[in-house]
C-alpha cells in the first residue's frame, strides 16, 4: 500500500511539463460546438438576405421578371432556414427561447395565410380572364363590366393581404435579438438571420401585393399605410405597379373593349393578343408565388417541429 502511494504522489511530477489531457479535450469540444459562425449555410443566406434588400430598396417600378426573380430568390431563402433550423446548434438556441419560436409561428401562419389568400384572387382573376376572352371572340360586351369588377375587386383583396402583412412584428422580433444576451456566437447569428427573413419576406411581398393592387386599380396604398409598413420592417419602396400588367391593363386596353360589335377583325385581333401577353404575365407571377407559398409552410413546419420537441 505505501508503494502505490508514493507511486501516487510521484506519478504528475514525473513530466511536469507535459500538458494535461483533459483541458486539451475540453477545448476541442468546445471548438466543434460553435461552427456556425463559418458555417457555408450561415454565409448563404446572407447574402440571399442582402441581395433581397438591396431589390427592396431600389425605387424603380417592377417588372415581372424582376418580381419574379425576387419571388424566386425568397423562396431559395426559406429553404435555405430550413436547412439551417434542422442544425443541431439551431435546435439548441430555439428550444431555450419557446415563447420567441410561438411568437415566429404566429407570422409564419400569417405569411402562409396571405399567399394562400393570394393564390385565391389570382385563380378568380384567371377564370374571369378567360371568360373575357371567349367573350371578345363572340363580341359579346356582357363580360366586359363583370371582368372590371373583377379586377377591382383582386386590387381591394391585395390590400386587405397588406393589412394582414402590418400584423407581423418584425420590429417585435429585432428587439428581440437586441434584449437577450447571446450566449454564443451561434444564438446571436441564428436569431439575426431568422429577424432578418423575416424582414425581406415582408419587404417582397409587400411589392408582390401592392403592386398587383395598383396594376388593377387607380388607388394606391397610402403614405400613412407605407409609413406603418415601413416601421413594421417593410422597405419603402415606389409601388406604381407591374409593368407589363400596367401596360396590358392600361386606359387604352380598357377602351379597347368597348363597342366591340362595330370593332374590326384586327382589331379585335390586337385585343386578344394583349389579353394572351396580360395572361401569361399573370400566369408567371401565379406559378413562383405558389413555390413561395409552399417554401412558406415548410418554414413553418420546421418550427413548429422544434417548439412540438421542445415540449
Amino acid at each position: 500500500m505505501v508503494g502505490v502511494f508514493r507511486r501516487s504522489l510521484s506519478f504528475p511530477n514525473k513530466n511536469p511539463n507535459r500538458p494535461s489531457a483533459k483541458p486539451h479535450i475540453s477545448h476541442h469540444i468546445r471548438s466543434i460546438s460553435l461552427p456556425c459562425r463559418s458555417h457555408p449555410l450561415i454565409s448563404e443566406i446572407k447574402e440571399e438576405i442582402n441581395e433581397l434588400s438591396t431589390w427592396a430598396s431600389k425605387p424603380s417600378p417592377e417588372t415581372s421578371a424582376s418580381l419574379s426573380h425576387a419571388l424566386t430568390l425568397l423562396k431559395d431563402t426559406h429553404e435555405t432556414l430550413q436547412h439551417i433550423l434542422q442544425l443541431p446548434q439551431s435546435l439548441e438556441t430555439l428550444r431555450a427561447h419557446p415563447l420567441w419560436v410561438e411568437k415566429l409561428l404566429e407570422d409564419f401562419l400569417r405569411f402562409v395565410d396571405a399567399y394562400g389568400m393570394f393564390q385565391t384572387s389570382i385563380m378568380a382573376l384567371k377564370e374571369d380572364h378567360s371568360s373575357l376572352q371567349m367573350a371578345i371572340r363572340k363580341r359579346d360586351e356582357s363580360k366586359v363590366v363583370a371582368y372590371a369588377k373583377g379586377k377591382k375587386k383582386t386590387a381591394r383583396e391585395m390590400e386587405k393581404l397588406l393589412s394582414l402583412l402590418r400584423c407581423v412584428g418584425v420590429a417585435q422580433h429585432q428587439q428581440h435579438c437586441a434584449l437577450h444576451v447571446p450566449a454564443s456566437v451561434v444564438d446571436a447569428e441564428l436569431r439575426h438571420v431568422i429577424a432578418d427573413v423575416m424582414s425581406v419576406t415582408v419587404s417582397v411581398s409587400v411589392a408582390l401585393f401592392n403592386g398587383i393592387a395598383a396594376s388593377f386599380a387607380s388607388k394606391r396604398v397610402s403614405w400613412t399605410q407605407m409609413v406603418k409598413l415601413s416601421r413594421n420592417g417593410g422597405v419603402k419602396k415606389e409601388h406604381e405597379g407591374v409593368e407589363e400588367l400596367r401596360e396590358k391593363n392600361g386606359v387604352e386596353v380598357t377602351e379597347s373593349l368597348r363597342n366591340l360589335k362595330k370593332k374590326g377583325e384586327e382589331e379585335v385581333r390586337l385585343v386578344l393578343n394583349k389579353m394572351r401577353d396580360l395572361e401569361e404575365c399573370i400566369n408567371v407571377i401565379e406559378s413562383v408565388t405558389e413555390k413561395v407559398f409552399r417554401a412558406l409552410i415548410n418554414s413553418r413546419v420546421a418550427l413548429l417541429n422544434i417548439l412540438t420537441l421542445t415540449h
